[in-house]
């Protein structure tokens, strides 16, 4: 069953298996374990990430393509749950509508990215995805009518998904379940499912191939696979997933804007999830997305912490102080890229392949 599951494809390494099976206990028992919304907020942001990042790594790690217009598909699928939900109210019927369609449109949007622009070289392509991204947050702030423009749109969700609904009178391990937990443990199977449906395919045949072409692929051409084929069913899969992570974080929000989800930073964000847990590797999406939401999310609260702490030096406490967060977070990831430079999943599997050696 596990075989199934995971798709042969373990962990490899028992510190890495040790820290996947913390990292689901953990999100799976998040609402009672870390009671508070901040922390329920960032728990539900790690799982959209996730399937982001996973599904950029299947362009950035699996095939050797760099996409600067990833946030263009999430935010399609954010913005297909908003206007639908807007305009046809808050149900199940109008949410299905909503990503379907977004579906529909990351399909052919990706599809013709991919036929018209994954002939060119690498760097041209990449500033081609980046100029249709770009585009496309104009053009969302422009039609004010269906986006709500610069403001965005603020809408309902079914009745089980609202915070105000209260299925049971009494709390449940001393916590009251409402709408709000109901849609994390919505959010937490459905990124469950996207992950697995990842990892299926990368190490199908079809994930082999693209493998094949990222190491080369001139050698996958004359052995007689055709790479655009290839390269764009992989461009189209994950604007899909996503699409979807897109919606999730819609419907955790309840709400949608440019900056919510189009911004250039989001796309900043995964590239540095997907380095600092691993490209090529589905299990360092969950990994990095972890380490560097918590460390966004935490970061300013420690600092504040230590510069109380400092008070005594002058020095040392202003150089410890919550505004200069940006600055402690670059540092931290310069520091995992110098000690980690295959991700952490990486580092984790070649320790333990030197072991068995």
């Amino acid at each position: 069953m596990l075989n199934r599951l995971l798709s042969n494809d373990y962990p490899r390494s028992k510190i890495l298996a040790a820290i996947l099976l913390a990292l689901f206990v953990g999100l799976a028992l998040a609402p009672f374990v870390f009671p508070g919304v901040k922390a329920l907020n960032v728990a539900a942001k790690v799982l959209i990430f996730v399937v982001l990042v996973a599904s950029f790594d299947l362009l950035l790690g699996y095939t050797g393509i760099v996409s600067f217009a990833h946030t263009m598909f999430f935010g399609i699928g954010a913005y297909g749950v908003a206007i639908a939900t807007t305009r046809m109210g808050g149900t199940w019927g109008a949410l299905a509508v909503g990503i379907v369609c977004a579906l529909g449109i990351s399909l052919l949007l990706s599809l013709a990215v991919g036929l018209f622009s994954l002939r060119v070289r690498a760097i041209f392509f990449a500033m081609i995805t980046l100029a249709v991204a770009t585009a496309f947050q104009t053009l969302a702030s422009q039609l004010s009518e269906w986006t709500g423009g610069e403001d965005g749109l603020t809408f309902k969700v079914p009745v089980w998904l609202s915070p105000s609904f209260e299925p049971f009178e009494n709390e449940v391990l001393g916590v009251l379940i409402d709408g709000k937990i109901i849609t994390y443990y919505l959010l937490f199977v459905v990124a469950v499912v996207l992950v697995l449906a990842l990892l299926r395919i990368v190490n199908s045949p079809f994930g082999r191939v693209l493998q094949a072409i990222r190491e080369n692929e001139f050698r996958a051409e004359a052995i007689g696979y055709r790479v655009v084929v290839y390269r764009t069913t992989s461009s189209v899969l994950s604007a899909l997933f996503a699409t979807m992570a897109g919606a999730m974080l819609a419907i955790w929000l309840r709400y949608n804007g440019p900056d919510t989800s189009l911004s250039f930073e989001i796309m900043m964000d995964c590239l540095l999830i997907v380095v600092i847990g691993g490209m090529g590797t589905i299990y360092g999406s969950a990994i990095g997305a972890v380490l560097f939401l918590v460390a966004q999310s935490y970061l300013q609260d420690l600092l504040r912490l230590g510069s109380e702490a400092a008070s005594a030096l002058p020095w040392l406490s202003a150089l410890l102080s919550p505004d200069r967060w940006l600055l402690w977070l670059g540092v931290l990831f310069v520091l995992s890229v110098y000690y980690f430079p295959t991700g952490v999943v990486g580092r984790l599997r070649a320790a333990a392949a030197r072991k068995v050696a």
